[in-house]
């Protein structure tokens, strides 16, 4: 890669406002702000969504049904219709003989003017049979004169996103008028052209003026869906941008300080003395790596990444009573009450022995409750778990020093700030530690996470029997029911998820209100419980509770138990309709199982016939336990956004880029930001700022 030393000569042409462009006076500039248009570069990027093919002429008699079109026609007949609704239709034909009616249903006295008879008109729309003759509804179209007849596009017509106030057509006059004051490519131009020339894409200038405009012959399904090489160029600057901002918001946040927490370890001792078990080798590294984080003056950010039942509340036990010994506080946020209270239950059965208080607040802690909850954090209780309750106004915490968030992809960056900003002190932040239990793939994760530093608990506690995976039709239910039976009457508890709550008749699935009323009446002698996300809370932990006692045998349920409670004697997980999950919540649900030493068992109950995506993502699940390689699947077969959630919550979307489809291109991404930030920050700032701008203040998120 050649040196990236940033040159003065690189232009800002495209910081100029919009206004500067013809016509744009105060309304139009209003209505394109409102779209997050402000800048010609912003015009520059606003991408068509599809393209209309206007260079050729068909004839009217080569019209098939359902094509798009462009024709050209004299007028022959115009007729005006008010019997039911206004309506206008205009009969033109050509020198092929044959006719085609215009039909509108919005129409003003200046439009029927242009229609006069004998004047030539060129229309594109798409044909539709009518009867005996072809029709088009609604068509673009313009009067021209008989000697512009055959004069076309040498390109294809850009359809842009509509900017309500603005028509298609005036548009597409904007963005072309700001596509012309692109400066010449060396001037804007900040990727390397070794790099472009290794991954066979153009420069800015040729990739933009392309997208606007591409060229007849075009494989407009390639450029349509992001494959195209033009296409994908802007992907990577886009990739890039997000990758920088993200690192630049580290730098920021080291920059901040946080509390040195250094101890003994006495405590952490003391909680290893009194568990029936011993630490994996990859818990005790991850938990070395949070350890050295947390004697640092600058704010850990890390997240650590664990299959289901890898052992992460462990290690952030350990972490916490680092944090306590060190004479801080910890707060542990989880993101339903259920789990929020299965961690306040372990913490306090591991915490309370050695004398370390721990406090739980969730939004049903009222009254009374809550004032002593919250006198007891204002005081300086050691160990606060609880739900978003923990960011509300109100609590305050001594000396927060440890913020640790679980199942983190289900918060946004919003709630993540608002946690650290409780153990704000001066220009101090308490260090974070982020969990979750949906893996991520290593380059994915380089990417949506560079602000954060990875460790990864990859391996199970032993003792744990892998979950066997069966994948059945329902026509084997009745099979099923007995299994049940069975495992029941030998002491085992079982799950059986359900997709929906109710019957519906837009979605064919067996919903959790039937199957439970069924299996209640199939098997009798057994305890049976349904629990769903139109519960109230309490009645929720209520049945969850008991069947974690267990006092019931079977819980129907919605996937609400995706992140639920851990029930060591469930042995048989049953998920009905499991063609219609994806990959990561199905493996999330079968982590529910096979959390104790019995053999445990899966049933993947689908309907046929099975699309190829379905079948492929059963075949998964069949074929391994391992969450990472599950996680790779889920991002070929769905792309990123399970596997993500709301982590970009606060921040700009990709507009152009996908991580999934782009995945390939990260590689690069990261790479380039190694260099641009060690060789060209100033360049950096240019790539950051020409994509993200204003969403750079989240920095320190």
């Amino acid at each position: 890669m050649n040196s990236l030393a940033a040159r003065p000569g690189i232009a800002h042409a495209g910081e100029a406002s919009v206004r500067g462009l013809p016509g744009v006076g105060p309304q139009v500039a209003q209505k394109l702000a409102a779209a997050g248009i402000e800048r010609l570069q912003d015009l520059w990027f606003w991408l068509p969504r599809s393209y209309e093919d206007r260079t050729r002429v068909a004839p009217i008699a080569s019209l098939a049904h359902g094509e798009k079109a462009m024709v050209e026609g004299r007028v022959d007949a115009v007729e005006k219709g008010f019997r039911f609704r206004p309506q206008l239709k205009v009969a033109i034909s050509d020198d092929s003989g044959d006719t085609l009616v215009l039909r509108f249903f919005h129409f003003h006295a200046g439009q029927v003017a242009q229609f006069s008879q004998g004047a030539w008109v060129r229309c594109y729309g798409e044909a539709r049979q009518a009867g005996l003759s072809m029709e088009m509804v609604h068509p673009s179209y313009r009067r021209i004169a008989e000697s512009e007849r055959g004069e076309v596009s040498e390109r294809l017509d850009p359809v842009y996103p509509a900017v309500e106030g603005i028509g298609p057509a005036r548009l597409a006059q904007l963005v072309q008028a700001a596509i012309e004051k692109l400066p010449p490519s060396e001037e804007f131009e900040l990727l390397p052209a070794p790099l472009r020339a290794e991954l066979k894409l153009p420069d800015l200038g040729r990739a933009l003026r392309f997208v606007h405009a591409p060229t007849v012959g075009t494989d407009l399904a390639a450029l349509s869906d992001g494959r195209h090489p033009a296409r994908r160029r802007l992907a990577l600057e886009e990739l890039l941008a997000h990758h920088l901002s993200l690192r630049r918001q580290r730098v920021d946040l080291r920059q901040q300080g946080a509390p040195p927490l250094r101890a003994s370890g006495r405590l952490a001792r003391g909680l290893r003395a009194n568990l029936p078990f011993a630490l994996t080798d990859a818990q005790e590294r991850v938990l070395g790596e949070v350890l050295q984080d947390l004697g640092a003056s600058e704010p850990m950010l890390r997240l650590v990444q664990g299959d289901v039942g890898s052992g992460k509340t462990v290690v952030a036990a350990m972490a916490a009573l680092h944090a306590v010994e060190a004479g801080a506080q910890v707060a542990l946020m989880a993101p339903t009450e259920l789990l929020a209270e299965q961690h306040f239950n372990n913490f306090r059965s591991w915490l309370e022995p050695l004398d370390i208080e721990v406090v739980w607040l969730a939004g049903k802690v009222k009254g009374r409750a809550r004032a002593a909850a919250l006198a007891r954090i204002a005081a300086g209780a050691g160990v606060v778990v609880g739900t978003h309750a923990l960011m509300q106004e109100g609590v305050a915490f001594a000396g927060l020093g440890l913020a640790i968030i679980d199942e983190q992809h289900r918060f946004g960056v919003h709630q993540r700030l608002a946690l650290r900003d409780k153990g704000l002190v001066g220009s101090r932040i308490p260090h974070q530690l982020v969990m979750t239990a949906t893996p991520i793939p290593r380059t994915l994760a380089m990417t949506a996470y560079a602000d954060l530093d990875v460790s990864v608990i990859d391996a199970l506690p032993p003792g744990r029997t892998p979950v066997q995976t069966v994948a059945l039709g329902v026509e084997r239910r009745p099979e099923l029911v007995e299994r049940i039976r069975a495992a029941c009457a030998e002491g085992r508890q079982v799950y059986w998820v359900c997709t929906l709550i109710e019957d519906s008749d837009e979605v064919q699935a067996q919903a959790a209100q039937t199957t439970y009323e069924q299996l209640l009446a199939q098997l009798p002698e057994v305890r049976v419980a349904l629990v769903h996300g139109r519960m109230k809370p309490a009645e929720k932990q209520t049945v969850m509770q008991a069947f974690k006692a267990g006092a019931l045998q079977l819980l129907v349920a919605t996937t609400v138990i995706e992140v639920g409670v851990d029930v060591p004697n469930a042995s048989l997980m049953v998920i009905e309709n499991a063609e219609r999950l994806g990959l990561a919540q199905l493996h999330q649900l079968r982590g529910r199982v096979g959390r104790g030493a019995a053999k445990s068992s899966c049933v993947l109950l689908y309907q046929s016939p099975l699309s190829r995506l379905a079948r492929e993502r059963l075949d998964t699940l069949r074929q391994t336990n391992d969450g990472f390689v599950i996680a790779e699947k889920d991002l070929e077969l769905r792309g990123p956004g399970e596997l993500l959630g709301t982590r970009q919550t606060g921040l700009v979307g990709f507009r152009i880029a996908d991580l999934g489809r782009d995945a390939d291109l990260l590689p690069a991404a990261q790479r380039l930001a190694d260099a641009l930030l060690a060789e060209s920050p100033e360049r950096a700032d240019r790539v950051i700022a020409r994509w993200i701008g204003a969403a750079v203040r989240y920095a320190g998120a």
